[in-house]
């Protein structure tokens, strides 16, 4: 069955945009629980990881930003990987995310390929 990526974007650097220890709570419970409803399919990948707010981006000839890729105020918090037969069932499994209960945050799905 095909893998696909969700990348999950929100703004990491912005202090206002940052919950509170109670809103993480909460946001962490629902996270936990859309994790759970994936795997309970039997669609999720093991591994997939949370990203700190630091970071660099390489560029060619040298160039390094010390710093995240951010455009409009979102970079990549973190990704899964899930299991489903197409596109249109994974955005499927996406559109559940409790992210996009947030302002200003998106999940992106890409399906894995081999190079070539």
């Amino acid at each position: 069955m095909p893998q696909f990526a969700l990348f999950f974007r929100m703004d990491i650097l912005s202090p206002d945009a940052q919950p509170s220890a109670e809103e993480m709570e909460v946001r962490m419970a629902s996270w936990m629980e859309w994790l759970g409803w994936i795997e309970s399919q039997g669609k999720l990948v093991e591994g997939g990881n949370h990203f700190a707010s630091k970071g660099a981006v390489l560029r060619p000839n040298g160039v390094v930003s010390k710093k995240p890729y951010v455009l409009e105020n979102q970079s990549v918090a973190g990704l899964i990987m899930v299991r489903a037969k197409s596109l249109a069932e994974a955005v499927r499994l996406a559109q559940r995310c409790p992210i996009l209960d947030g302002e200003g945050t998106s999940v992106e799905v890409r399906e894995a390929a081999n190079p070539g």
